[in-house]
């Protein structure tokens, strides 16, 4: 076939693929009215999986299994918005990495609120002015994210779902790299593309700011500064990328959580959260984890914070393989509670096996 067959017959397909989504857009119009007559929720996280799922398992080529997860992200983007536009809060301002991994998992198509702090994202979850909230929970260069683990101890709220999302840090200017006399980034982020700042720049200074996205803001009012920040930053605020993915450790990858009033349903490839608490005495925290050990349940992720209420008492989160209406799962923690001075399940959600 020639060049003007093939783009005639890519024409005509992109005309049947409109017309098919458009009837797909339809049925999802329909479940909007049994949802809103049965009082569901817009976002079902199980049934997010089990569509993604399938869409992989049905991918024949040559397309990569990727680009059509992101095309059905989008596409359930939308499709919240024709049953019920969803609100999501993140920590702002616009362009920051919470953004970016907001709009990664939920598409274009849903309302987004930057949030001044990652307690913020929960009381506002929690009074119902925003469905969904995503806060970062742990980083594999800097460990835990405290705000979130105390903001967890504090709020009624569930985890629903969780995001894994590559850090990437950029340069971000409108001048050329020697004109540069002032970064700014998060000292975090620093932290992070030491060794390629001090082979890089041997005057310039560099000025630590609340978040990337607030350095991607001021770098973009005035001549000879500088940011590292986000493509996203670089778009929002008008800025070019001089140099990519300048981080020191290229395995830099942030866990989010996404928090509602209601956790999701089984998929059978789940974690749960759960937060507890264990009298000052030698050995408390060792019996909890026999217990675990015991009933084969594997662990994947453990922090502390102190209790505030006591001295030299904890709240420990746990994270592990498994949904709480597993059987092991439920006499796993019933025995576990025998242990604790209390013992709350913050969730269980489907676990997040791919990078966004």
């Amino acid at each position: 076939m020639s060049l003007e067959e093939l783009r005639k017959k890519i024409d005509e397909l992109d005309g049947k693929l409109v017309q098919t989504l458009n009837e797909r857009a339809r049925v999802v119009v329909e479940i909007g009215k049994l949802k809103n007559k049965t009082d569901k929720p817009i976002y079902a996280p199980d049934r997010e999986k089990e569509v993604l799922d399938k869409i992989v398992k049905a991918n024949t080529g040559p397309l990569p299994d990727r680009c059509l997860v992101a095309i059905w992200r989008e596409l359930m983007s939308g499709s919240f918005v024709l049953e019920r536009p969803l609100r999501i809060g993140y920590l702002g301002p616009s362009g920051s990495f919470s953004h970016t991994a907001a709009m990664l998992k939920f598409g274009q198509s849903v309302e987004y609120e930057p949030l001044a702090d990652i307690t913020s994202i929960f009381d506002e979850v929690s009074k119902g002015h925003c469905d969904l909230g995503l806060a970062p929970v742990e980083n594999t260069m800097g460990g835990g994210v405290i705000e979130t683990l105390d903001a967890l101890i504090d709020s009624d709220v569930k985890v629903c779902a969780e995001v894994l999302m590559a850090i990437h840090h950029n340069l971000l200017a409108n001048c050329g790299l020697d004109e540069i006399e002032v970064v700014y980034s998060k000292p975090e982020v620093f932290a992070q593309c030491r060794k390629w700042l001090s082979a890089t720049f041997k005057d310039a200074r560099t000025v630590a700011v609340a978040s990337t996205a607030k350095a991607a803001q001021m770098a973009a009012g005035e001549p000879k500064a500088a940011a590292i920040g986000s493509r996203i930053a670089a778009e929002l605020y008008g800025l070019r990328i001089v140099y990519e993915n300048i981080e020191d450790i290229a395995n830099n990858v942030t866990r989010f959580l996404v928090i509602s009033r209601e956790d999701a349903r089984r998929t059978g490839e789940d974690k749960t959260a759960i937060l507890f608490s264990t009298a000052h005495k030698a050995g408390a925290l060792a019996d909890v984890l026999d217990v675990f050990k015991k009933y084969g349940i594997n662990l994947t992720n453990i922090e502390s914070r102190p209790s505030k209420k006591r001295q030299w008492e904890y709240y420990f989160f746990m994270d592990f393989l498994g949904h709480r209406t597993d059987k092991k799962i439920q006499d796993g923690l019933e025995e576990s509670r025998q242990h604790c001075l209390q013992l709350s399940i913050l969730g269980s959600f489907p676990r997040a096996t791919e990078l966004l």
